[in-house]
């Protein structure tokens, strides 16, 4: 079947509606699943547990163990892709994961929940959508891609079974089965003790799931195509880049599966919030609480930048195929996010509290 439809509509267009379709039902789960990692972070950090963290367990399980059971299957390889074929960079991933994470706390929603956001009527979020995006490109290719060069060099690692942080501790395909069913548990545990009703459970899941389609699927197109396929899935900080770049400056859209992301996302989005009655117009209250969305975007799009992707690209699809740097960026954005929390929002303006645009009320419906 989709020879057949390489062969009418071209490997390009193929991909495109690929993209579209992948973040579409990605968008639509992590709007009715209220994914979003910064809440999970918080909600970690303060000791408390909850419906977030929960959510982010099961959404980021099921992620690791679809990708890990296609792998097992033999439906899908994943030895080129780029988080495990390319050199990477460990500094990078460091610094990287620190920075988006101090980010996501500041502007309030890491990459995607601003994109899903922003679908709503949040022009907060499409506002700190759209300095994430430039930050990217200028960490990418422009002003700021020096500093991302060097920190980058600082510490590099070869591609190959060095990457796979699996292999470096002598595991297989087994080990990896078996320990994203042992995060499939704790999520599931997680969900249940925090009671999340099936609806939020199954939103978690398609949400991951995605991140497993998406890779499936770029390696089914580059099965069947004669043209090389990049083997990837779900990231935000490369297509939102990307796809500014090539609004502004290109008169010729390339289609391609990174190109089908943000807009899938966001009409993904759009679709679950209006069928929910949930679409709602909000902005600014105040000079303050906008300077602290634009830090936080674009300490968001240099870190992703640096690190290799963002909450997703690096934190749930890397972490999905075992990438070491993917899981070292994890370990940084909990990190910098628990120290911003603590510093900012219960030191510095703990006699001030600011409610949280990006969480939904504390009962989660079911």
């Amino acid at each position: 079947m989709l020879t057949a439809l390489i062969d009418l509509l071209g490997e390009e267009l193929v991909s495109l509606l690929g993209g579209l379709a992948v973040g579409g039902a990605f968008g639509f789960f992590a709007q009715r699943s209220r994914f979003c990692l910064r809440a999970a972070t918080v909600e970690f950090a303060r000791g408390q547990g909850g419906p977030r963290l929960a959510v982010w367990l099961l959404t980021f399980a099921s992620a690791l163990l679809g990708t890990q059971a296609l792998v097992a299957m033999g439906l899908l390889d994943v030895s080129e892709a780029r988080q495990l074929a390319q050199q990477g960079s460990i500094s990078g991933a460091m610094i990287g994961g620190i920075l988006f994470g101090c980010g996501m706390i500041l502007a309030r929603g890491c990459a995607s929940r601003l994109l899903v956001l922003s679908a709503n009527g949040n022009l907060r979020a499409l506002l700190s959508g759209l300095i994430f995006a430039v930050t990217a490109q200028s960490a990418y290719h422009g002003l700021l891609s020096p500093l991302r060069e060097w920190l980058t060099n600082l510490w590099l690692v070869d591609g190959g079974p060095s990457r796979d942080i699996m292999s470096v501790f002598g595991g297989g395909t087994p080990e990896k089965l078996g320990f994203g069913m042992l995060w499939f548990l704790a999520g599931l545990a997680a969900v249940s003790k925090f009671q999340v009703g099936a609806k939020i459970l199954r939103s978690a899941v398609g949400a991951g799931v995605a991140v497993a389609v998406g890779w499936l699927l770029t390696y089914q197109l580059g099965q069947a195509s004669f043209a090389p396929v990049p083997l990837k899935s779900l990231t935000f900080s490369g297509p939102s880049a990307e796809l500014l770049m090539q609004v502004l400056a290109s008169p010729q859209l390339k289609p391609g599966f990174d190109l089908g992301i943000i807009p899938g996302v966001f009409i993904g989005s759009f679709v679950a919030a209006a069928v929910a009655g949930e679409l709602n117009l909000e902005g600014f209250s105040d000079g303050r609480g906008m300077r602290r969305y634009l830090i936080g975007a674009v300490l968001m799009g240099f870190g992703a930048m640096l690190a290799g992707g963002c909450a997703v690209g690096a934190g749930v699809t890397g972490a999905s195929v075992f990438a070491l740097t993917a899981w070292i960026v994890l370990g940084g954005m909990w990190l910098g996010a628990g120290v911003t929390d603590l510093v900012v929002d219960r030191w510095l303006f703990a006699a001030k509290p600011v409610q949280s645009p990006v969480q939904s009320p504390s009962v989660m419906p079911s």
